[in-house]
């Protein structure tokens, strides 16, 4: 048994106790998602620009578990912490009283009879102080307290959204500071009681009872959710759930699948009243019910016919990065770094349009420029579709600030944008699409052909902005990329295309043909 708990499993009996008698007792069973992944790798990056910005003269020492182990880790950490000639550490390890912790930052601050204080500096990837953070540094004050070590403060160093990087290598501002050291050294009697209760959970022989709940996935997502989904019992399935009805928001309607919940663990909209419903919601549940499409076609021609016969599409994948990369930008901005689109021309036929920029190179300039050949002269005024555009305007939008050359071209688009999901929704519903309007939802009940699920490598956006990651690491083959950059270019190409199909099944139209 674990004679000592370390934060982060102090900080997940504090979320969930099984949690933590999991993490413990059945790692195995742990499963993180990519997303997650991709979190502790943000961290990483995070952490390791809070290291130079808080020592710019490479001066600080670094305890490092890789190399020392942890044994050795604490042992240098202590030699480090009673130095007469003290100097920032990173990462500085305790254990004490059932609790360690490693510090992310320790920077001494004066000398109090002979002994040296230290400011804690707890490094965080977020943009914000989040509830749990307060536990967090509450529980590592605790561990550096109990070892010894005399602190003059506790801070949360975390991400400032606002700031924009201006380039050379300057991140200086990139984080802003939240002093703790009142509400981490109030609760250390708290923090003495949940290193004993959580140390209890862990002795336990058999995995404590815990039910599900919005703390599986908040403030982030446990790896253990499958494992706790397999071990529910097996659900009376609805033939009609009501999780298929979009948008429950009145308290009459909650109140009413509570009532039901309470007898079935799948609620059916079939005893859902009529009148409790909503336009949009009735018309779910007739579809579903019935199992025919709603389709009023007469409307969505009506909807389309100010967009004329020669339209273009627009749909473009992004990035953000928590450390900006590229000048003018800020932390966890969404940036462009590829966009397809397509055009009708006169005679009917489809021109399609592309660009991905894989280098690892800023990609707007030269985006601008792609977009402005491609949506200007003899297409300078066709309305441009996207599906919910507000996405599309804001990266439009963005690349006229980044791009000023190109600004007028690119507030062009913007104004032409038109929204092909508001009219998707208003005449078209299919039995299939379980109340969802997503193009991924829509598009397998108008053109089973195109399916997502076909694409190699890239099948949503999240693996878009994951392959890309992986496209602009210098470690990446060129052979690798290469392959990558085909992917991307399909999955992107796809998107665009589904909004001419669907485009055209509103508009009463043939699916225009490609260029010979």
């Amino acid at each position: 048994m674990a004679k000592h708990l370390s934060k982060s499993k102090l900080v997940a009996f504090r979320i969930c106790p099984k949690r933590l008698w999991l993490e413990v007792n059945q790692r195995a069973l742990r499963d993180d998602s990519a997303a997650v992944e991709r979190s502790f790798s943000t961290g990483h990056e995070v952490g390791e620009m809070a290291q130079r910005l808080y020592d710019p003269r490479g001066k600080a020492a670094l305890v490092s578990i890789k190399d020392l182990g942890f044994a050795g880790a604490f042992k240098r950490s202590k030699e480090l912490l009673s130095t007469a000639k003290p100097a920032t550490i990173f990462e500085a390890g305790f254990q004490a009283c059932g609790a360690l912790a490693f510090a992310d930052i320790m920077i001494p601050a004066n000398s109090r009879c002979g002994a040296i204080a230290w400011h804690m500096i707890e490094v965080k990837s977020s943009t914000e102080k989040k509830a749990y953070h307060e536990d967090d540094v509450a529980i590592q004050a605790y561990a550096a307290l109990q070892s010894g070590v005399l602190l003059a403060s506790v801070k949360l160093a975390h991400i400032d959204k606002t700031w924009v990087y201006k380039g050379e290598g300057n991140y200086n501002g990139l984080f802003t500071e939240v002093d703790l050291t009142e509400t981490a050294f109030a609760r250390q009697d708290e923090v003495a009681t949940w290193v004993t209760d959580a140390h209890a959970v862990v002795a336990k022989t058999r995995e404590p009872k815990h039910a599900m709940g919005k703390h599986c996935t908040e403030p982030f997502e446990c790896g253990y959710i499958a494992h706790c989904q397999s071990l529910l019992p097996a659900k009376a399935a609805a033939k009609f759930p009501v999780t298929w009805l979009p948008r429950v928001q009145t308290s009459a309607l909650k109140n009413r699948i509570a009532a039901l919940a309470e007898k079935a663990r799948e609620p059916d909209m079939r005893n859902i009243e009529d009148k409790l419903l909503n336009d949009e919601q009735l018309r779910v549940k007739a579809v579903t019910m019935s199992g025919e499409t709603h389709f009023d076609s007469a409307a969505s021609r009506k909807a389309l016919k100010a967009s004329g016969n020669t339209p273009m599409f627009l749909d473009f994948e992004t990035i953000s990065f928590a450390v900006p990369r590229w000048v003018g930008t800020r932390p966890y901005q969404n940036i462009p770094f590829q966009f397809a689109a397509n055009a009708i021309d006169a005679k009917g036929k489809l021109i399609a349009f592309e660009f991905l920029d894989a280098s690892g190179g800023d990609p707007r300039p030269a985006m601008s420029r792609a977009l402005a050949k491609a949506f200007g002269g003899e297409r300078a005024e066709a309305p441009v579709f996207a599906y919910n555009m507000s996405f599309e305007r804001a990266c439009l939008e963005h690349l006229a600030t980044a791009a000023p050359s190109h600004r007028a071209a690119m507030l062009s688009i913007a104004n032409r944008l038109a929204d092909l999901h508001p009219i998707t929704k208003a005449h078209y519903y299919h039995p299939d699409q379980q109340g969802r309007w997503s193009i991924k939802s829509v598009l397998p009940t108008i053109a089973p052909e195109l399916d997502y699920a076909k694409l190699e490598g890239v099948q949503h956006g999240q693996e878009a902005q994951e392959k890309y990651l992986e496209a602009i690491d210098p470690e990446t083959t060129l052979a690798r990329k290469t392959e990558i950059e085909s992917q991307l270019k399909a999955y992107c190409g796809l998107d665009s295309y589904a909004m001419v199909v669907l485009w055209a099944k509103l508009a009463g139209r043939k699916v225009p043909t490609a260029q010979a």
